[in-house]
C-alpha cells in the first residue's frame, strides 16, 4: 500500500508540473513587467557592488521530478547556472520562484549571506508570498529587489570604484 502512495504522489506531481509552462509563467508577468524588473535590478546595481537576478520557472524539469528533488536544489542548481556565484565580492542574490508548487526560494552568495540572518531572508520571503498570494507578482517581485537593493547598498556599498554589471538584469523564464 505504501509503494502505490508514492507511486501516486510522484504521479501527481509530475502532472502538476507538467500542467504548468512558460505561458503560465508569461501571463503572470507580461513583456512590460519583465522590462519593468529589469530595469529596477539595473538601477539597483548603480548603488552597490552586488548582483541580483530574478528565475521564474513554470514546473521543474523530469530529471528532477524523478528522484524527488525540490525547488531548493533547483534554485542552488540555477544559481550556479545563471553564474550568481561568479561575482568579485561574492555577493550575488538570486530569487527563485517555482510556479508548479508555489515556491519561492532566495539563494545568497557567501559574502552577503554571512552578513544577513536568516530572519531577514524569511521576512523577504514572506512578503513575496503575501503578495503572490493576492496575485501581485510584479509588485511582489519588485518590493523584494527594493529589500535586497537595501541589504547590498547596507553591506556592500559603492565605494568609488566603478560599478561593473557582471551578470545580465534581465527575468529569466523557464518553461
Amino acid at each position: 500500500m505504501a509503494a502505490t502512495n508514492r507511486s501516486g504522489s510522484r504521479l501527481l506531481r509530475l502532472l502538476k508540473h507538467r500542467r504548468w509552462d512558460v505561458t503560465d509563467a508569461r501571463r503572470l508577468l507580461n513583456p512590460a513587467a519583465l522590462q519593468r524588473l529589469a530595469a529596477q535590478v539595473t538601477a539597483s546595481e548603480a548603488g552597490h557592488s552586488g548582483e541580483i537576478r530574478i528565475c521564474v520557472e513554470a514546473g521543474l524539469p523530469l530529471s528532477y521530478l524523478w528522484r524527488r528533488a525540490g525547488a531548493r536544489e533547483r534554485a542552488i542548481a540555477m544559481f550556479g547556472k545563471l553564474r550568481v556565484w561568479d561575482t568579485e565580492h561574492n555577493n550575488g542574490v538570486l530569487v527563485y520562484l517555482l510556479l508548479a508548487e508555489r515556491t519561492i526560494e532566495l539563494v545568497a552568495d557567501r559574502g552577503l549571506n554571512h552578513q544577513v540572518d536568516a530572519a531577514t531572508w524569511a521576512r523577504v520571503i514572506a512578503g513575496l508570498r503575501e503578495a503572490f498570494s493576492q496575485g501581485q507578482w510584479e509588485p511582489g517581485l519588485g518590493h523584494a529587489v527594493a529589500e535586497i537593493d537595501a541589504l547590498l547598498r547596507q553591506h556592500f556599498p559603492l565605494t568609488g570604484e566603478r560599478q561593473l554589471n557582471e551578470l545580465p538584469d534581465a527575468v529569466v523564464i523557464l518553461g
